[in-house]
């Protein structure tokens, strides 16, 4: 019997039409000699839908005829059961949809790359490809991402965060903290959103207010980071887990305006969308051995540091004025899962999904070999019948 894959996808998230098309490209990439596929849907209200329909993404022009063809499904909360339910039941035969062995989600950003799918599979012992619950979530917070990078002596560049409460109750000893600390030009960003959402540049108070009151509408949590002038962005792309990884060749996306665009990264530009791999970019990168081997070392102390796994893209800036390189950021579900970086350096994308299955089985196994209760019951042997007075 084959190993059973279920590819989780969609999502609460402003990056959720992304997210299919990631999806749809990893589930074209598995062998399907060797692995089923189930696709695992979930729309922008949050509800589960499972049919082969799922894997065309041309049906999803149609929303509504696209669930009508549909079955909406659900999983239990209890350990040990990793099977999809019908939300519906038939009324003859089992209201089992399918059973899954092994989850790979694809979802970007809030509310499936931020740790919340990911704790859900390990609450009922799934096991799953990438990121657990702790490096999803730091990962995906840019502020708490920095704070670690910072004290493991990654470089990033000068920041300042701040929540929207602050922001609106103490707006210029706000912006005089900025100030002071940073300067200007400054780059802001809302501290949990990818593929560039809710990003400006502000060069003048003005502009400043303008930026951070339009991060606030996405998130509660602000950074406002140092912007380098004559910066060079470069991605690299890290598989594996924090102790066993390797790093793939480096890509310089093209970006159209001052900052790299959600058009930039995902529709090169233009009306038209086939995901992260359709942007403009140049592979490899065109920089000296030695800069790329550097960005290279930095994508992976990241993904290190961070307790990464699975297939991540580590973002990077180069300051050519000085030649100074910082980390920006981490994807940890990043866009097209970064195949087209692993088929540049040597891995076909059939085999990228065979290892994040092997990746992920082999964590599985690892963990349960780690203690997670006692068959002891204090119960039993007559503590704890005090109750919480009891306790000293």
């Amino acid at each position: 019997m084959k190993t059973n894959i279920g590819v989780f996808f969609g999502g609460r998230s402003t990056e959720h039409e992304i997210s299919v098309i990631s999806a749809s490209q990893a589930m074209a990439a598995i062998d399907r000699d060797v692995y089923d596929v189930t696709p695992v849907y979930i729309t922008k209200e949050g509800r589960w839908f499972t049919g082969e329909a799922l894997t065309e993404v041309s049906n999803y022009r149609d929303p509504k005829k696209l669930l009508q063809q549909c079955s909406e499904v659900y999983m239990r909360p209890a350990y040990g059961d990793s099977n999809l339910y019908l939300a519906r039941r038939k009324m003859f035969g089992t209201d089992v949809a399918a059973h899954i062995d092994v989850a790979i989600p694809v979802l970007h950003g809030a509310n499936g790359e931020d740790g919340t799918i990911q704790g859900l599979f390990d609450l009922i012992g799934l096991p799953f490809a990438g990121c657990d619950v702790l490096a999803s979530a730091n990962g995906m917070d840019k502020i708490t991402m920095k704070m670690i990078l910072q004290a493991c002596e990654v470089p990033v560049v000068d920041y300042v965060w701040f929540t929207d409460k602050e922001w609106f109750d103490n707006r210029q000893e706000v912006v005089d903290r900025i100030e002071s600390k940073i300067g200007y030009p400054v780059i802001v960003k809302p501290s949990n959103l990818g593929s560039s959402v809710g990003i400006g540049r502000a060069a003048d108070r003005e502009r400043l207010v303008q930026c951070v009151t339009d991060a606030t509408s996405y998130s509660s949590r602000i950074i406002v980071e140092h912007m380098v002038d004559n910066l060079k962005e470069i991605n690299c792309s890290v598989l594996g887990d924090c102790d066993e990884y390797q790093t793939s060749v480096c890509e310089e996306p093209i970006k159209s305006g001052e900052i790299l665009s959600y058009e930039d990264k995902y529709m090169g530009g233009s009306k038209g969308s086939k995901g992260m791999q359709a942007s403009a970019k140049r592979i490899p990168a065109d920089l000296p051995e030695a800069t790329s081997d550097r960005i290279r070392f930095l994508a992976g102390e990241t993904f290190r540091v961070l307790s990464c796994h699975g297939v991540s893209r580590v973002d990077v800036i180069m300051d050519e004025d000085n030649g100074q390189i910082y980390v920006n950021e981490i994807n940890t579900i990043p866009g097209s899962l970064s195949f087209y970086l692993w088929e540049a350096s040597g891995i076909p994308f059939a085999e990228l999904m065979d290892r994040l299955v092997k990746l992920a089985l082999k964590r599985d196994r690892q963990r349960q070999r780690k203690t997670t209760t006692y068959d002891a019951n204090i119960f039993a042997m007559g503590g704890g019948v005090k109750g919480a007075k009891g306790v000293k």
